[in-house]
């Protein structure tokens, strides 16, 4: 199917500061402490796929001006090569990009697929490199990250209270009819708010979903597919 956009919805709306995420308040003042103090600890980011924990990672480094780098846990995050060569070389190097920040950060991204050896020179790295380099570290099941690397991060679960969820639910309605309204695209709200009530709190897989099935400037009815158990009556 053919998008609308040349972009990928996720990347093109992609919120680029703390204030633009949705996050339960008191996870987004932690945050916002951070950019304060103008200085990241090494964090381990756990939550549910698409709730946003890269977003947050990147958004800390680009608001404080921080040299990033991302390396996937799926794929090359998994080989001890890339760890010991590209995150190697990049943390004991001076930024020529981030000169306002205090550090350079690296994102491991899905590190709980990393393996276990991995995991282990990682730790060895957070420490050799403490003085240049920040390790941001997000996972789904944070169970699988080793113990030596928990008790080196600060970590932030991205849960969200029962009675947060409708809140946070309702802030998530508001930016999808945005991004639609910004893109031309025509919906029905009883369709749009049972697809976010259904996938909630995966912001990444609404955004998805609406652009495969935007058709001809509106949702494509074969969405109701998608969550056809539920009611939109």
């Amino acid at each position: 199917m053919i998008m609308r956009s040349d972009f990928l919805w996720v990347e093109k709306y992609r919120p680029k500061t703390i204030e633009d995420c949705i996050l339960p308040s008191e996870i987004k003042k932690t945050f916002q402490d951070f950019l304060d103090s103008g200085e990241i600890p090494n964090l381990l980011l756990a939550g549910p796929a698409g709730v946003g924990k890269t977003t947050v990672a990147r958004a800390l480094c680009e608001q404080l001006g921080c040299d990033y780098i991302i390396i996937n846990g799926s794929d090359e995050g998994r080989f001890l090569d890339t760890v010991r060569n590209q995150a190697k070389n990049f943390a004991s190097t001076v930024s020529l990009q981030g000169l306002g920040a205090k550090h350079k950060v690296i994102i491991i991204d899905e590190a709980d697929n990393t393996t276990h050896d991995v995991q282990l020179l990682l730790r060895a790295n957070i420490e050799a490199f403490y003085n240049n380099c920040r390790f941001i570290f997000t996972c789904n099941f944070k169970n699988k990250i080793i113990e030596p690397l928990h008790s080196r991060c600060a970590v932030v679960e991205f849960g969200i209270p029962n009675k947060k969820k409708p809140e946070i639910a309702g802030h998530f309605f508001q930016r999808v009819r945005t991004i639609l309204e910004k893109e031309n695209i025509g919906y029905d709200q009883k369709v749009l708010a049972t697809l976010v009530n259904k996938r909630f709190p995966d912001w990444r897989r609404v955004l998805n979903e609406l652009q495969r099935y935007s058709v001809g400037g509106s949702i494509d009815s074969a969405i109701l597919a998608s969550f056809s158990d539920v009611s939109v009556s």
